[in-house]
């Protein structure tokens, strides 16, 4: 074999692809494996050198939920339709940390893993999915909990407990983090070139939570104003959650299917974004 023919052998051209909407999706099943070591290192990372370590996974939402119990439920009296107040409110605390989490972590890809990108080449997407899934660990550990408390409520009589609709929880997850990696792809692309909204994310998650019925029910809204309620897609998400997990009310089907319609599209216009933003990023730092 020639010499020629051997370098053209063993020589590979890294560019960037053409077009608007071109997500590198076959790139990143080809770098599954730096994913789950992505997912490693999250996950022992973050709590490593912690006092209480993965314990934290736990206390966070259960705090939240005594709060809002005392705050929402004991002085506010707010109604929960029915259902036990610590279980409604941890539902809705699980479900949105999870949503929340994937948001925030995923909004700071750019400037997070500046660093690393200037260095070795692999699809940019690695990180994002590598974030939804380490966070899924958390949920994982945070559901546990949340089903223990639910075991013990129904062994102590509560009329409450799963409906058959949790068959499907795991297309809502998988819906619930779509929508958040579509969210935080088109944040993270936009960061890039306005700074100053890295820092109105947390903020932004915050009232967005009080805009989604975590700590009040649907039902408490006027009925004029429920499309209102319903415009938000996370919404019908966590409505629907508290459904399959508690035996609460199901969200409308419409409000459901504009859910799902309006996962689909924040997803594609994230990864367009992101997509077109990698190419030059390294440009612009």
């Amino acid at each position: 074999m020639s010499k020629a023919e051997t370098t053209e052998e063993w020589t590979t051209t890294i560019d960037s692809a053409r077009g608007w909407y071109a997500p590198d999706l076959r790139g990143l099943w080809a770098y599954r494996d730096l994913v789950l070591l992505f997912v490693r290192r999250d996950f022992v990372a973050v709590y490593k050198q912690s006092l209480l370590g993965p314990l934290w996974f736990v206390l966070q939402p259960l705090m939240t939920t005594l709060v809002f119990t005392v705050v929402f439920g004991n002085i506010a009296s707010i109604p929960t339709d029915g259902l036990t107040p610590f279980l409604f409110y941890f539902g809705g605390v699980v479900c949105w940390q999870y949503f929340a989490a994937n948001v925030i972590r995923t909004s700071d890809t750019f400037g997070a893993n500046a660093a690393i990108f200037g260095k070795v080449y692999f699809p940019r997407l690695v990180t994002p999915a590598s974030v939804v899934i380490s966070n899924l660990v958390q949920f994982g550990i945070q559901f546990s909990v949340l089903a223990c408390v639910l075991a013990w409520f129904i062994a102590r009589g509560t009329q409450v407990g799963p409906t058959v609709g949790v068959l499907l929880l795991p297309l809502l997850l998988a819906q619930i983090a779509a929508f958040a990696l579509g969210m935080g792809l088109a944040v993270s692309a936009l960061t890039t070139r306005y700074r100053d909204l890295s820092h109105l994310i947390g903020f932004g998650m915050q009232l967005w939570m009080y805009a989604t019925p975590i700590v009040y029910p649907v039902s408490q809204v006027p009925a004029h104003w429920q499309w209102l309620v319903y415009l938000n897609p996370m919404a019908a998400m966590v409505q629907n959650f508290r459904h399959m997990l508690l035996g609460a009310a199901l969200a409308p089907g419409h409000a459901t299917a504009y859910s799902a319609v309006a996962t689909m599209a924040v997803l594609a216009l994230g990864l367009a974004l992101f997509s077109r933003v990698e190419r030059t990023f390294m440009d612009t730092i």
